[in-house]
This record gives C-alpha cells, structure tokens and sequence, in this order.
C-alpha cells in the first residue's frame, strides 16, 4: 500500500484554511512535513493526525519492537569565556564534534551563540542521551581549567 502525499495547497483547500497559514503549522511544528525540492508534502496519515482523525493501527518508527525507546533531549549551555578566541575555539570543536557523530546516534541539532557583551558562548543541542551525553563530557573537557 502506498502513502497518499498532499501539497500545502491541497490541505489548505480540504481545511478552508490560507496556505500561509498551513505553513505556518508545518514551521511551528503542529504539522508533519517533508520538504520536497521547494515544496512541501505532508502524509495522509500525518493529516489525520493534525485533524484528529483517527488511525487504522499505530504509527511505528521502523524497526521498533517496543523494547526500545527513541529518547531526545535538549540542553542550553552558557560558558563564560576570556575572549573572542576562546569562544571561536570551543564553538569550532563542538561543531567538529557534532558533525563527525556516526549515523546510528540518530538526528541531532546544535546551535551557538557568541554573546560578546556577556563574555558568553551558549551552545544549544538537541539529541539523543548518547550524544548529549558526549557532547556535555566533550565540553566539560574543552572548558576544564586543569
């Protein structure tokens, strides 16, 4: 059986609703999407699911068996740092860190910040506990004075 796709077009249409605001949805989170080139196509099922239909049999990540958990969390972290330098140190191997992550740790995102009228770098991650897990000992050991 193969999965229906709908253009934001499309749902705007069925939900009487503006595209934008469809859009908006999609950027917000409330509805699932893929990005398809310049477009957007959202899954039969994931409509249902924004409208509050109401599904055959539950949605599975593939190869979930039930003994295992997908488990994302999110962290801020601000470090005080003496300059610019510093900053653009701990920021370039973070992003080296993160970058070089195998596959099977999952999705992860970091953003940072260099907030020179603080004296601050704020990394933000979020990611699955093996790699937050990483990341926080990685920076630990970047920041360490020893």
């Amino acid at each position: 059986m193969t999965e229906k796709y709908y253009t934001v077009e499309q749902i705007s249409e069925m939900l009487n609703m503006h595209s934008k605001t469809i859009q908006r949805y999609i950027r917000e989170g409330k509805l699932k999407a893929t990005k398809l080139g310049k477009s957007w196509r959202v899954t039969g099922h994931d409509l249902s699911v924004f409208t509050g239909g109401s599904e055959k049999e539950p949605v599975r990540r593939a190869g979930f068996t039930g003994d295992e958990r997908s488990i994302t969390v999110s962290s801020v972290i601000d470090i005080d740092v003496l300059d610019h330098t510093e900053a653009l140190r701990i920021v370039n191997s973070a992003t080296a860190l993160m970058n070089s992550k195998p596959s099977e740790y999952g999705r992860s995102k970091m953003t940072t910040q260099y907030i020179e009228s603080e004296g601050t770098v704020r990394i933000m991650i979020t990611a699955s506990l093996k790699v937050m897990e990483i990341m926080l000992a990685s920076i630990a050991a970047l920041t360490s004075e020893d």
